[in-house]
């Protein structure tokens, strides 16, 4: 028998083990609070989203350029490997998120230290919210006035604000098109959430502040779960069976690329 490979192969296993147990002593320890940021980084069906400079054609056959595409997030909810729900503070939670004015990141506060495995947001704003009126608002009204996702006070907001030209087989010389998606008053409501598993856990500590990196493909506001032709209506904002659908298709266009774990440093 070859001790020598017995002698290699035993340390190699001691090595394996103190690792694999540093590893969960680490997770096991996690301790304190830090910030998790979440990247939206934007494109469509694969390809990088360049405003007005690209053209990009969908299975309605299409060619869209895209002068502008932007949405809100709120109402933040990690959840940990335990299935234990933390919510971010509900007045600090929304953003809007606007290509154009390089408004691509969310930074979520003092989280408490865990191993989380999943996370859940809304695409636009609740009702709870919209029924404290003006004044509730904090200077979130302001936000979202400033980046063009205001219909007004009393209409309400963009929830999603996606603009460019576009051309089809019909219309051969460049079209505009602007699909503005929200809810009007409480009898349309078209809030979402959405519940997005982590590829890897983010890990936060004291020491540990992890960064979510969100694919968002533009192509499915249009080309999702329900087709939108433009070439039928170019312009949709207040429509009782478009609104719900592009709603839906909003839903589906995020995605967790990858999550970064590291301590407290810029990724």
């Amino acid at each position: 028998m070859n001790f020598n490979y017995i002698k290699t192969l035993v340390i190699f296993l001691a090595i394996l083990l103190t690792a694999c147990s540093s590893d969960d002593d680490a997770v096991n320890n996690l301790g304190g609070e830090n910030n998790v940021r979440i990247e939206f980084e934007a494109g469509v069906d694969g390809d990088a989203l360049l405003l007005g400079a690209a053209s990009y054609t969908n299975s309605n056959g299409e060619s869209l350029t895209i002068n502008r595409f932007n949405y809100i997030v709120s109402n933040f909810v990690l959840i940990d490997a335990e299935g234990t729900e933390f919510t971010y503070p509900k007045d600090e939670s929304y953003f809007v998120i606007s290509e154009e004015n390089e408004l691509t990141e969310v930074l979520l506060e003092n989280i408490p230290a865990g191993e989380y495995v999943a996370l859940r947001f809304g695409v636009g704003v609740d009702q709870e919210k919209y029924q404290q009126g003006a004044e509730g608002q904090g200077d979130f009204l302001q936000i979202a006035e400033e980046n063009a996702m205001m219909w007004s006070w009393q209409a309400g907001y963009k929830f999603l604000n996606f603009e460019g030209t576009f051309t089809s087989e019909s219309l051969t010389e460049p079209t505009i098109f602007q699909i503005h998606m929200g809810s009007h008053g409480s009898s349309l409501d078209n809030y979402r959430e959405v519940t997005l598993q982590l590829p890897t856990d983010a890990l936060v500590s004291e020491n540990l502040s992890p960064v979510v990196h969100m694919a968002v493909d533009a192509n499915q506001v249009l080309d999702g779960q329900y087709k939108i032709e433009l070439s039928e209506a170019a312009v949709v904002m207040i429509d009782e069976v478009k609104s719900p659908q592009i709603s839906e298709n909003v839903n589906g266009m995020f995605r967790v690329d990858h999550v970064h774990n590291g301590e407290n440093v810029q990724h």
